[in-house]
């Protein structure tokens, strides 16, 4: 028992032991192989090709091939400078201009190498044992399957990998990397004066984290935390006031006795059905100084002055907040809709024969029940929330502009809009990926967090 809690508990030393453990293999299988195991050491598929498994030799072969090609013609230059990411910069000569290294593709191409060389390894140590496993068949006297047998075995025991092959492919390409080298260039000085291929940039370490959490002047500590605060808080009141107005809502129009419950239920819903790009540019105007609702104030004699709805601070987040919840509480509503006809109507029942109030079974008997169904929906909305990029962009674009906030962030900024400025308008491109991987760990850590607590994890049997 012990043995087992600490391998689930220490992942680090499970994997040097795992690590320890395959390169004994490594030894041991050299050894104690046959030749043909050992040549298949340099050349991969060798041993298999040479038992008659042409096709899956072949495979291990043709991938080793492809990855010899790669290295030498194409990948191998790139690897080799990745430790600086170049040292030869682009100049002029004769009137022409003499192309040095490109940081850029340098980190991306060499990163891919990387990739390929540790995919590479893998392989060859899968070629080892399958080598290995090949020898102990044959010594009991079994006979290999044959190339027809492996072939169908793509179609049958191993149909799972060859239907994930092409998205695992895609996934990695398209995700992986991408993140991986936004990793890395926050590590690097890549900016607008370090611009491949004119300008190399480089590794500087964690001079960029140094930096983001700097107070002394021209470093981003103070509005980093700011926009890091506010972030949270829009979070927390985009979830939670539209979750409980929605439910609100719900009970409202599921309320016996109310009419034309069809016709209230549409006109929510004709919020969803309207794009929310055009909706919230038209609310963002509405709002304007001189939108159509301080021009109808003034009209009306209610205000001399325009009411600054996006050029105060407090008073910017507040509308913002307002206007989320015109569009939130449609979806919730339906939700809620949906959930509160599945509530048993015996509990209600039951529950107003022992004299209960309204509030006491909506307290006991809704609440609970909404939030074990709905649990992991709130945590969803709040993270996604923590990245709503449309509805700050679309209404204030940031603003207003704060003179104590560095990086072009405005008051209204979420730690990603804040990261979009930095990408576009001030091509920071290093602290933006800083910025990238701070909101990272903000939203794994609230997600796990809260994810252990809810109670539809906790307890999967509880309404049941």
């Amino acid at each position: 028992m012990s043995n087992a809690s600490g391998k689930k508990g220490n992942p680090v030393g499970n994997f040097f032991v795992s690590l320890g453990n395959a390169l004994k293999d490594i030894g041991v299988i050299f050894v104690k192989g046959d030749w043909k195991t050992k040549i298949s050491y340099v050349i991969m598929g060798f041993g298999q090709i040479m038992r008659g498994q042409f096709l899956r030799g072949g495979m291990y072969l043709a991938i080793e091939a492809l990855f010899i090609w790669f290295l030498t013609a194409f990948g191998g230059k790139y690897f080799m400078k990745l430790n600086t990411l170049g040292t030869i910069e682009t100049y002029k000569k004769n009137r022409k201009t003499v192309y040095g290294d490109h940081s850029f593709l340098i980190l991306l191409f060499g990163l891919l190498t990387l990739f390929f060389i540790l995919f590479i390894i893998y392989l060859w140590y899968r070629n080892i044992k399958e080598n290995k496993e090949q020898e102990l068949i044959l010594k009991s006297g079994k006979s290999l399957p044959g190339n027809k047998a492996d072939f169908q075995s793509l179609f049958d025991s191993n149909f799972d990998k060859t239907l994930l092959a092409l998205p695992v492919t895609g996934v990695f390409a398209f995700t992986v990397l991408p993140i991986v080298f936004m990793i890395c260039v926050a590590f690097t000085n890549y900016d607008a004066t370090h611009q491949a291929p004119t300008k190399l940039f480089t590794w500087v370490g964690l001079s960029n984290f140094k930096n983001l959490f700097s107070f002394d002047t021209g470093g981003f500590g103070n509005t980093f935390l700011g926009v890091l605060l506010w972030t949270l808080v829009w979070a927390l009141l985009a979830t939670f006031i539209d979750y409980f107005l929605g439910i609100a809502v719900a009970l409202l129009i599921n309320k016996k006795g109310v009419k034309f419950k069809k016709f209230w239920r549409t006109c929510l819903v004709l919020t969803i059905a309207v794009p929310q790009f055009v909706s919230l540019l038209y609310v963002s105007k509405m709002f304007d100084s001189a939108g159509i609702i301080n021009g109808t104030l003034k009209k009306l004699g209610i205000i001399e002055n325009s009411i600054p709805f996006w050029t105060d601070p407090l008073l910017a987040k507040i509308t913002i907040v307002v206007v989320n919840i015109w569009i939130g509480i449609p979806y919730l509503m339906l939700m809620a809709t949906g959930l509160l006809m599945n509530i048993p109507a015996d509990l209600y029942e039951s529950a107003r024969i022992d004299g209960a109030t309204p509030w006491q079974m909506f307290r006991h008997i809704t609440m609970p029940y909404m939030l074990f169904v709905t649990g992991p929906y709130l945590l969803t909305s709040y993270t996604g929330n923590l990245n709503n990029f449309n509805v700050i962009y679309l209404l204030t674009g940031g603003a207003p502009k704060s003179m104590s906030y560095a990086g072009g962030a405005g008051a209204t900024d979420l730690l990603v809009t804040w990261l979009y400025k930095m990408t576009i308008n001030d091509t920071d491109y290093k602290m933006a990926a800083a910025i990238g991987i701070m909101i990272f760990i903000v939203t794994a850590v609230i997600a796990l967090g809260v994810y252990r607590m809810l109670p539809s994890v906790k307890d999967e049997e509880g309404f049941q």
